[in-house]
């Protein structure tokens, strides 16, 4: 059997006991590491697990998925996926391969922050499409997401942005000449991907990103309890004038509020807000919320 097992957003008691029965049964454990990164490290999964855990790169998974697969038709194999396994489309792909092979699958699913993000006040239902953004360069500043963000402001509602994590990239003169070195691994902050949609909209100029006066909410570590969840919201404005360690460690996400706006979601988001009262203006007099 092929497990591919979701670990949950925080540590490794975030595992469920069905997830574990099946840790516990397989003769490989695989922990794919780099769509999404633990905030611990491999040693307290492999202490909990009894198990010894090999890391999976993006190599290894996308385009050796048969060292993965191996014998996996006769004995049980795991691959362990932060959040949960359908997070991302590489888990989607390595499923069809192993049934490809006839190797029976079984997907374990776990909390991730497509539903955690619940924990800022926005109701669930009220959110369109996620959209990831990347890191820009000098050279390179894609603005398709602008497109899924205003589709989503069309309609009102809310959009999750997934920031970019970088790791085990490689530099453009080392990926030229065949060099296996690797940059160090980076992970986009708050402030990046304000400064980002800022200058997307200043680029596009379709009225859907106003700093003064589009409400946001950044989300840092979601599940992972008082002393490492962090949540701030206010205006794109307010967020970005706020200093970065206020946001945590990451990963960090970013929710633009849509303006399907309900007043219990006013609310309770803004025990979280920069600024209380400018959070309720706003909802008020921009959104058209109806507070009391």
């Amino acid at each position: 059997m092929f497990y591919i097992i979701g670990l949950g957003l925080s540590d490794e008691k975030d595992i469920t006991l069905r997830g574990l029965e099946a840790i516990k049964s397989s003769s490989r454990v695989y922990l794919e590491a780099y769509t999404s990164i633990l905030m611990i490290d491999k040693d307290r999964l492999e202490a909990f697990y009894e198990k010894p855990v090999i890391l999976a790169d993006r190599d290894m998974v996308e385009t050796q998925s048969d060292e993965i697969l191996h014998r996996a038709d006769v004995e049980d194999v795991s691959l362990l996926v932060v959040g949960d396994p359908f997070g991302a489309t590489t888990h989607t792909d390595i499923i069809l391969r192993a049934r490809a092979l006839r190797i029976p699958t079984r997907v374990i699913h776990n909390a991730s922050i497509m539903n955690a993000m619940g924990a800022c006040g926005l109701q669930l239902y009220n959110f369109g499409q996620t959209v990831s953004l990347v890191f820009f360069t000098d050279t390179w500043k894609p603005d398709s997401f602008y497109d899924r963000v205003k589709e989503n402001a069309s309609l009102g509602m809310h959009t999750l942005l997934l920031l970019d994590i970088k790791v085990k990239e490689q530099s453009e003169e080392n990926l030229a000449r065949g060099r296996k070195i690797y940059e160090p691994p980076r992970y986009m902050s708050i402030p990046t991907a304000i400064s980002q949609l800022i200058d997307t909209e200043s680029t596009r100029n379709e009225g859907i990103l106003t700093p003064s006066t589009t409400l946001a909410i950044a989300l840092s570590r979601v599940g992972g309890g008082p002393e490492h969840e962090r949540i701030v919201a206010g205006t794109l404005e307010e967020l970005l004038a706020q200093p970065e360690e206020r946001f945590g460690e990451p990963l960090h996400s970013l929710v633009i509020v849509g303006k399907r706006l309900h007043h219990l979601e006013v609310e309770y988001a803004g025990e979280y807000a920069v600024d209380r009262e400018n959070w309720r203006r706003v909802a008020r007099e921009v959104y058209g919320c109806a507070l009391e």
